[in-house]
């Protein structure tokens, strides 16, 4: 009888084939399941399951660590979260292919689509490549501590072949599409999962400019689509904004049905258009039932935004007496803050309009206390407009006092997206439609303004536990949903179940104590770059390959993580 050299023991498991719990031993070995059941044989090491969940690792196909990953090691906040692989390289932003000429260029995009700040990104990421090839040959060197797997970027690619004529959205020629879908081509070999890109006006440069892929015509996805394609399994992610989602969903299909590339995207509930996501289901449903291969990504709570005087955007940001003193420290910014001429003078002005994409005239009644711990799924009267009004008070002198509390570190949150009539009942219907697969966590972006790389977490705690407004989700679907399904959907079948010859990247969970803290700030990126982060308890372990990354909360130092190169089946 062989040694197996981890025995997972007396484990509540959740194995990801979405079946009912059950309990049993799991042993691995040479990073492999290796045996469930009852397993006879003495691990090298042992961990004790009983009355804790097990379950495989996470996999979150909606990532931005292109540049974390060339300066660290560890996949934070992502590897915090039971997530063992992460799937960067979305909405056509990324480092690869580029020529020196452009770094300035990609690193404005990526700072204006995912809010990481420009000098992070110019001290941390290194450059020490040129080609998508190069970029993944350099990072094959690294070890992490979860797998990475990558997509191009449209965005890249298109400023790579074009130059200035591709930044500035020029519609490519026969000879422009022939040499993108060349170095698509040659990106798949190199191993990338697929090919990303975007069409929503919300994704521009720090200069304002937008997404050099926002117009990019049918003939050039169908051309670099195909080609990517036939070199191996690869999928198409994009992003589409509701004003032309009824031009684009379409065209994306047809660049699907062309290419035989399946197809993946966000869907999202929005207040603008109520019940457009019922009918966006629809029609890639009726889609897969013509063969095509389709997914929708779907966030596991409101899509938000987390605002306060130490993040990037707060409600008085454009007052003028705000903005007098904004450039201050924040220990400095505070004490102002605090005399009473400062506070009547920004309470006494109006905001002005912007052409930020992010922000708007604040609507008080869509903003909230976020509270410890915090609440995503609050009853529309919890509002600071609702309480304002309660209180007769005006809904701005809230939100001023509670920026203040904590030492200037207090939060406001602004659900816009998934939060229809106070509830998340459109979000549950989302995530159960067979199509759908959780995503958009966008993990190691929107550094000052979301922290949304919980929500594998997210999905644990709130839908199989803690929800009180509404049906809840079975513990078996949601881990299903976040590990094997998710899994499938970017073509890596070795993982994301508990069974023997699957990958060993397997989640110990205390079920009972998973919880999220409330976000906070830190300043630990290269140059004290700040980013949001939450602290999550009742993770006992996690397992990347065989190999515990993570014991109660804390790394161990292993890194057995990879690059993944293409995608992956059983040995």
């Amino acid at each position: 009888m062989s040694t197996p050299d981890l025995v997972i023991r007396g484990g509540t498991v959740a194995d990801g084939s979405g079946g009912e719990l059950f309990e049993a031993d799991v042993a691995i070995t040479g990073g492999r399941v290796s045996e469930v059941g009852k397993v006879l044989a003495k691990g090298k090491e042992e961990i004790d399951a009983r009355g804790k969940l097990v379950t495989p690792g996470f996999v979150d196909v909606h990532t931005h660590y292109d540049g974390q990953v060339t300066w660290s090691q560890d996949i934070t906040p992502s590897s915090q979260n039971g997530v063992t692989t992460a799937i960067m390289g979305n909405c056509g932003v990324g480092f690869a292919p580029c020529k020196p000429a452009d770094h300035t260029r990609l690193i404005q995009l990526m700072e204006g689509v995912e809010d990481i700040p420009e000098p992070v990104l110019s001290a941390g990421i290194p450059w020490a490549w040129e080609s998508f090839p190069d970029y993944m040959g350099w990072l094959s060197k690294r070890d992490f501590d979860i797998d990475v797997g990558a997509q191009l970027p449209h965005a890249a690619l298109r400023v790579y072949v074009m130059g200035e004529r591709g930044a500035r959205r020029d519609p490519s020629t026969a000879e422009d599409n022939a040499a993108m879908a060349k170095l698509a081509g040659e990106a798949v070999r190199s191993g990338a999962l697929g090919f990303s890109t975007s069409r929503t006006l919300n994704h521009r440069t720090s200069t304002g400019d937008f997404t050099p892929t926002l117009k990019a015509g049918e003939d050039e996805l169908t051309a670099i689509a195909g080609a990517m394609h036939s070199e191996g399994r690869s999928v198409l992610q994009f992003v589409l904004d509701l004003s032309t989602i009824h031009e684009d969903l379409p065209m994306m299909l047809r660049v699907a049905d062309a290419t035989k590339c399946p197809i993946s995207f966000s869907i999202t509930q929005n207040d603008k258009a109520p019940n457009r996501w019922r009918q966006t289901l629809d029609e890639i449903n009726a889609a897969a039932k013509r063969g095509l291969s389709i997914t929708a990504q779907i966030a596991a709570r409101p899509v938000g935004l987390l605002l306060g005087l130490e993040l990037s955007r707060n409600p008085f940001q454009t007052h003028p007496s705000y903005k007098a003193i904004a450039h201050l420290p924040l220990k400095e910014r505070l004490a102002r803050l605090h005399q009473s001429e400062v506070r009547k003078a920004i309470l006494s002005e109006t905001a002005t309009a912007t052409d930020d994409p992010l922000f708007f005239r604040p609507n008080y009644d869509k903003m909230f206390l976020l509270g410890d711990p915090p609440d995503y799924e609050q009853p529309p009267e919890n509002a600071l407009g609702p309480q304002a009004r309660q209180q007769g008070r005006q809904p701005e002198e809230l939100a001023y006092d509670a920026m203040l509390s904590d030492e200037g570190k207090g939060m406001l949150y602004v659900p816009f997206l998934n939060y229809a009539d106070g509830n998340l009942d459109a979000t549950r219907e989302m995530l159960i439609d067979p199509q759908s697969v959780p995503g958009l966590s966008d993990g190691g972006a929107h550094c000052g303004i979301i922290c949304d790389a919980s929500f594998p977490t997210y999905l644990l705690t709130h839908w199989t536990r803690d929800r009180k407004r509404g049906e809840k989700l079975s513990i078996p679907f949601v881990v299903a949903a976040q590990s094997r399904k998710t899994a499938l959907s970017v073509g890596l079948t070795d993982r994301g179940l508990i069974a023997p010859g699957y990958k060993a990247d397997v989640n110990v969970i205390d079920y009972d104590r998973l919880h999220l803290h409330s976000p906070k700030v830190h300043y630990d990126l290269p140059v004290g770059g700040r980013r949001l982060l939450q602290d999550v308890d009742g993770y006992d372990a996690t397992i990347v390959s065989g190999v515990v990354t993570r014991r109660h909360g804390e790394a161990t130092g292993r890194r057995p993580g990879k690059l993944i190169r293409g995608a992956q089946g059983m040995n």
